[in-house]
């Protein structure tokens, strides 16, 4: 599962897809109607709100909302009515990782698409994050062969560690 903190414009249409799909678990593991992925990492942000429901269903209609400005016709009703919510902070390591695993991704899936981005040194974050200094988030399980060196500054490190 991924709950990707990068804004949903970056991901190719296979990760789009799959982001809607891995949203909507979540959704249904936050709302209690499944067992699967109880304590998946990804959750605990949206755990940590105060408001975890609104959280994931504003997540996800940011999701939708690019889906329909690509011509896709995701599900709406499968998104709950619910109040807006909070922004959550997360750390712009956080940001960094998950840029240099997409853009790993899309070398292999398409390549054609991380050309368009190859200018983007910071990209900007889903709606409902706020981006704070920082490592990349403790819950994170990171994958140390996606990072292409240690001059990138993407350490581990937990919820409020500043860069070193």
């Amino acid at each position: 599962m991924r709950l990707w903190t990068l804004h949903p414009r970056f991901l190719d249409c296979r990760g789009l897809v799959a982001l809607w799909r891995e949203a909507l678990l979540a959704q249904a593991v936050l709302c209690g109607n499944t067992r699967g992925y109880l304590h998946h990492p990804q959750l605990l942000r949206f755990r940590n709100t105060a408001a975890p429901l609104s959280s994931i269903a504003s997540y996800l209609r940011a999701v939708l909302v690019e889906s329909a400005r690509r011509g896709y016709h995701f599900n709406a009703s499968k998104i709950p009515l619910a109040d807006t919510a909070e922004l959550i902070v997360t750390s712009q390591g956080q940001l960094d990782y998950e840029w240099t695993h997409l853009k790993a991704k899309l070398r292999v899936r398409d390549p054609y698409l991380l050309s368009t981005m190859e200018s983007i040194s910071r990209p900007d974050p889903h709606p409902l994050f706020s981006i704070v200094p920082g490592l990349v988030e403790g819950w994170e399980v990171v994958q140390p062969l996606r990072l292409q060196s240690s001059a990138t500054g993407l350490k581990r490190g937990g919820q409020g560690d500043e860069p070193s």
